[in-house]
């Protein structure tokens, strides 16, 4: 489904842990990191798309994330040609997305890459909530700059928000043992 200056409505989702840092996905058979992404269905609103995105895309229900914030309106970025399918060719020009930034009130075996026929991710860590952007493909750096600077400031207010609480920082620890397998453990960030 484009809109008709040919841009494909998506949803962008920055999910944070308690400590801030990000989730970061490794690309099946690619050594390219992104955040979990995915396309706006026909009837679907932003946000219902989100969730069937995290969980079709890292296996989290509704219950183990926190929306914080997303952006006001949607952030665009073009597909080079020689990045695109050959059936997306003629109109299709690239995406334009409502970015979420949720908190992980979950654990982290709560995440599964697995959680779908055809996974997305083969590998995920935390990292820092800068990213460093040059990790991203080059089309979509912008936007993720964009989303990451428009929502901060949520993550600001929801930290202010969890240390006026004092068992606010009080994590659930990992009770059960991964139900994945080794392929969703963590990756330790060695950027």
């Amino acid at each position: 489904m484009l809109d008709r200056d040919g841009y494909r409505p998506n949803v962008g989702i920055i999910l944070c842990n308690l400590r801030d840092e990000v989730f970061w996905g490794k690309r099946v058979n690619e050594h390219s990191w992104q955040f979990p992404q995915g396309g706006i269905k026909h009837g679907e609103s932003p946000e219902q798309a989100m969730y069937r995105e995290l969980r079709e895309e890292i296996g989290l229900q509704t219950d183990h994330v926190r929306i914080l914030g997303r952006t006001r309106g949607w952030l665009r970025y073009e597909v080079p040609q020689q990045w695109l399918r050959r059936d997306w060719r003629g109109n299709y020009r690239g995406q334009k997305q409502i970015w979420f930034l949720l908190r992980l009130v979950g654990r982290d075996t709560d995440v599964c890459l697995r959680a779908s026929a055809k996974p997305e991710f083969d590998a995920w860590r935390w990292s820092e909530y800068w990213v460093p952007l040059e990790s991203v493909i080059e089309f979509k750096r912008d936007v993720y700059q964009q989303a990451l600077t428009e929502l901060a400031r949520h993550l600001l207010r929801d930290r202010r928000r969890l240390s006026g609480r004092r068992d606010g920082l009080h994590h659930r620890e990992a009770a059960a043992p991964e139900v994945c397998g080794p392929v969703a453990a963590p990756v330790p960030d060695r950027s």
